[in-house]
């Protein structure tokens, strides 16, 4: 799974029968990628969603046979795209950089 925002929708009047009633949107992955995923959910542009690829793509949709392999999961409802996770330092396990630079 991936976390990518929604940017717009993906408008196409000629398609394949395996995609002939899906929504299209184009998402825009962390690098700036643009990617085109189905949407079973009903997103709107700025949305932060997840996305599940492969397979797993197929199955997120409502007929399993439709042919992606990329479909939106899900819309966050909370999600600050700047914040970093850091490890925990209160394990013990890590030690400050000018430590293992010494310890070295």
């Amino acid at each position: 799974m991936e976390i990518n925002q929604v940017v717009g929708t993906l408008y196409c009047t000629e398609r394949i029968e395996g995609l002939r009633h899906c929504s299209l949107q184009i998402l825009k992955d962390r690098k700036g990628n643009l990617l085109v995923a189905t949407d079973p959910v009903g997103v709107r542009p700025g949305n932060w969603v997840f996305t599940v690829s492969g397979s797993a793509g197929r199955l997120a949709m409502d007929d399993p046979k439709t042919m992606t392999d990329l479909a939106i999961g899900g819309i966050i409802d909370f999600w600050q795209p700047k914040q970093v996770a850091k490890p925990d330092s209160s394990s013990g396990d890590e030690q400050p950089t000018e430590q293992r630079d010494q310890a070295a």
